[in-house]
């Protein structure tokens, strides 16, 4: 997993920060990340000496990362599409090539809806990827859901800055009635590593990030067949549903938006190595 980049932090200045160390002790923080095994230990320090409050803190947020603690999870945020997106212990931390998505997504509803696109984002984790979307879109309206409790309390904060709703509930479930055959784009980050691979994560995603937002079945695709089964019933003419997966389970995953009556297509990202099943609702 990558770090933040430190350049969506903001240095403290000598005068305001009681937390900056002295370049001896920033030296000592970077050799403990180190050991640790952060690849990205510079950066990661810079990140906790800009965020701690005090001294303390600072002693503290050292401690929980070389302890193994996603960075993210000691920030308590993440970088995302360029917004900080607030990110609660235990829950899914955004990935950088997702973003990938969120640009698919904004080219999609502009075409189709321009202003006031009606969005869904499933399986929305923190709600970085509607965060983001509707922070692109000119009056977007957002709605998103997780099953997840953890992940709807702090979905719900990055939500509300950007005006939408978060519901806790499976997948369509906990939706209101009335988005039916309104949703222009239906964002779906559903988790898609195969049951037999989740030991395979690094300890930061295996251990740290609730298993539903990993755990794909069998063979990583259980969860995107049952939102592809059930996404005509919710999209309009002409609108998307969007899933990232792997290169690998593109194939299939293309067979199963194919069969949902869906037209589907896939966009590659070879900078995020990101790889999109879009599937499109034909027109009546």
């Amino acid at each position: 997993m990558s770090a933040p980049s430190p350049s969506s932090s903001s240095s403290p200045s000598s005068s305001e920060s009681p937390s900056e160390p002295s370049s001896a002790t920033e030296s000592v923080i970077v050799t403990r990340l180190r050991a640790a095994g952060c690849v990205f230990a510079e950066d990661e320090a810079r990140l906790l000496i800009s965020t701690a409050a005090t001294p303390d803190d600072l002693a503290a947020m050292v401690d929980r990362r070389v302890g193994g603690l996603p960075l993210e999870h000691v920030l308590g945020w993440a970088e995302f599409c360029g917004l900080r997106i607030a990110v609660d212990p235990g829950v899914f931390v955004p990935r950088r090539r997702t973003e990938f998505l969120v640009r698919q997504a904004a080219v999609a509803a502009t075409a189709l809806a321009g202003p006031g696109a009606v969005v869904v984002d499933l399986c929305c984790g923190s709600g970085a990827l509607g965060a983001a979307l509707a922070g692109i879109l000119d009056r977007a309206e957002l709605h998103a859901a997780d099953i997840d409790p953890a992940a709807v309390r702090c979905a719900r904060r990055n939500v509300a800055a950007v005006g939408g709703r978060v519901y806790e509930g499976d997948l369509y479930a906990p939706l209101p009635v009335a988005l039916r055959g309104r949703v222009d784009v239906l964002l779906a980050n559903v988790p898609y590593v195969p049951t037999e691979e989740v030991g395979l994560l690094p300890p930061e995603a295996r251990i740290h990030e609730a298993r539903v937002a990993l755990d794909g079945g069998a063979d990583g695709l259980d969860v995107l067949r049952r939102v592809t089964a059930e996404a005509p019933r919710w999209l309009a003419p002409g609108g998307g549903l969007l899933v990232e997966t792997s290169e690998h389970q593109a194939a299939r995953a293309v067979e199963t938006v194919a069969g949902s009556g869906l037209i589907p297509r896939v966009a590659r990202s070879d900078e995020l190595y990101a790889t999109v099943v879009v599937g499109t609702m034909p027109a009546p």
